[in-house]
């Protein structure tokens, strides 16, 4: 917990000594009231005392009471501040840390716990230091002062309000040590709970076309129930601390005044209103002192929870991302746009089996090259290995004949245009998606876009939207198709006018003839660029330059479309289970 505390600005530092200032007058004030009170009591006690005479203790009380609560209020203010300034930058490092993540990473985090430790985490770090500074600061030096203020009283008193400090603390100490283990059990079901709650949401339409419902309702409750009972187990053992305080002060207030009713029977008729005096400004101090350690008990209800939430977002902080950011920001102009592959292979973290073996090509400027294969063949990982979504395990990838581990990441990435698989659109408008990747360029022309949406076959449906290049596309693009979806994502990369364009499966939600015409107006465009494409379907693929065929992570042929139709089984195999040979040989 305490290292989440150097993430504290200079100025939160100085309003957290501000504070500390504030709670020593604050803390001297509240103890200064036992004392006028004491005046009070005796003032009163003693015949003859005109009201006048209380006036002034009285006035005392109260500038004490008013002055305590204004630095009460300016406390809570600093301590406010300082704790949403902490939460923002908490909330921004764990965004920014998993900016910088592989996918290596990502795995080992899940999407879930990821947005559980940015949220709930933070917002139990918040609260505590938001309290802390009010309480963990206040409560030692309340406690401290206020038992000098009764050490030289009468020792049975000392004793008794010793004895309940002491059973407060056993009290407090048994309940952490068994609430502990189930508050770190809590953030680990809450983190499944969002997990299923996600799946859930991601997946609906198949749930619903499945009848899946009961099913995942059932998974729903299970870890809705496992989640809950926990937190009724750890909150059920933070409840007793209530009635466990108020029985230890009840029991002290009956024990101090129990042990004053039996020294002042015993004492002589002028010393009993001194012994009645001292008892109410005992049982005064004695209270700040109990008021104290239940203070801290407020931090021990909270303190638990929050050290979890601050492992977990120092896991993510102090986890570096297996991808080491190099210098380079240029290539080789000789070989611009060239993408190399000298004996790559390649096995994703904690596999045992390498998915990709000995992997060599060239693909230069201008070419179009094609991947195919079966499923699992290690097509999609071919081309993670690019942009740096993982890092080879042998042999070098090259791009403008540089190794891409030395590549700044932000330059590499600015060379590539990548559609992805799944299509992914964000929040936002057409133009506001279609020029996510603008390479840096000031603002988005929308000239451009209109051409780029051309250019992938979206004019006709997106003039056809509410606002048109402005109209709205919703939070992963669920209000358009799924051919319309990669429709966008290929106008993205379009728009990015990159040296190398990286189509990952990315035309199989289109129907054959918007493919055909698509990847014709494609070709023009991407003349001048490199362009790697992987597909399933023949047609998709058979114009390439080259056609790399991939068979259980290694290359089984290479060639274009006649070539492997001749000396290529796979290749074969793949080609006639979808076309005719008339198909094959007319196009």
């Amino acid at each position: 917990m305490l290292k989440i505390f150097k993430y504290l600005k200079k100025n939160e530092w100085m309003l957290v000594v501000c504070s500390l200032a504030f709670i020593v007058v604050q803390v001297w004030l509240d103890l200064k009231l036992p004392d006028y009170m004491a005046e009070i009591t005796t003032k009163l006690q003693t015949e003859g005392t005109p009201v006048s005479e209380l006036l002034i203790p009285g006035s005392y009380m109260l500038f004490c009471a008013v002055g305590s609560m204004i630095a009460s209020i300016i406390v809570g203010y600093f301590a406010a501040k300082v704790a949403a300034g902490l939460a923002m930058r908490l909330r921004a490092m764990v965004f920014d840390k998993t900016l910088s993540f592989s996918m290596e990473e990502m795995n080992n985090f899940s999407t879930a716990s990821l947005i559980t430790r940015s949220t709930n985490d933070v917002t139990q770090i918040q609260t505590v230091v938001a309290l802390g500074l009010q309480v963990i600061i206040k409560a030692p030096i309340l406690a401290v002062w206020a038992i000098v203020k009764i050490a030289d009283k009468n020792w049975q008193w000392t004793a008794s309000t010793g004895a309940a400090v002491a059973a407060l603390i056993l009290m407090l100490s048994v309940i952490v040590v068994f609430a502990l283990p189930s508050f770190q059990r809590i953030q680990r079901l809450t983190d499944n709970l969002n997990r299923v709650t996600r799946e859930h949401l991601i997946g609906l339409r198949v749930v619903r076309a499945y009848n899946a419902d009961q099913y995942q309702q059932e998974k729903f409750e299970q870890a809705n129930v496992e989640l809950t009972n926990t937190n009724l187990f750890a909150n059920r053992l933070m409840t007793m601390i209530g009635p466990g305080m108020t029985f230890i002060m009840s029991g002290l207030s009956v024990s101090i005044y129990w042990i004053g009713a039996y020294l002042i029977n015993g004492a002589a008729v002028p010393d009993r209103i001194t012994l009645f005096s001292n008892m109410v400004v005992f049982s005064s101090y004695a209270m700040q002192v109990v008021m104290a350690f239940m203070m801290v008990s407020m931090i021990f209800i909270l303190m638990p929870r929050a050290s979890i939430s601050a492992k977990r977002i120092m896991e993510v902080l102090n986890t570096e991302s297996s991808i080491v950011n190099g210098h380079e920001t240029t290539g080789e102009e000789s070989v611009m746009g060239q993408v190399e592959f000298r004996n790559v292979s390649f096995k994703y973290p904690d596999a045992e089996e390498a998915v990709l073996r000995n992997i060599s090509f060239t693909a230069k400027r201008g070419e179009t090259v094609a991947f195919i294969g079966a499923t699992g063949s290690g097509k999609t990982s071919v081309i993670n290995l690019i942009p740096r979504f993982y890092d080879v395990t042998e042999g070098e990838v090259l791009v403008d004949g540089v190794n891409v581990r030395n590549y700044n990441q932000q330059a590499l990435h600015n060379k590539i245009g990548y559609v992805p698989q799944r299509a992914v659109l964000f929040n936002g408008t057409v133009v506001s998606n279609v020029s996510y990747g603008d390479n840096g360029r000031a603002g988005a022309s929308e000239k451009l876009v209109k051409e780029a949406v051309g250019i992938a076959q979206g004019t006709e449906f997106v003039e056809k939207m509410d606002g048109q290049y402005q109209g709205r596309i919703s939070q992963g693009g669920a209000n358009v198709s799924g051919g319309q979806k990669q429709r966008l994502s290929i106008a993205r990369a379009i728009y990015r006018q990159p040296e190398i364009y990286i189509f990952d499966d990315s035309f199989s939600a289109l129907d054959y003839r918007t493919d055909r015409i698509l990847r014709s107006a494609l070709k023009k465009e991407t003349g001048h660029a490199t362009t790697l494409i992987v597909g399933q379907r023949i047609g998709t693929i058979k114009d390439a330059d080259r056609i790399i065929v991939l068979d259980q992570g290694e290359i089984v042929g290479s060639g274009t479309h006649e070539e492997l139709m001749t000396n290529c089984s796979t290749y074969q195999e793949i080609a006639y289970s979808q076309l005719s040979k008339e198909e094959l040989i007319h196009g």
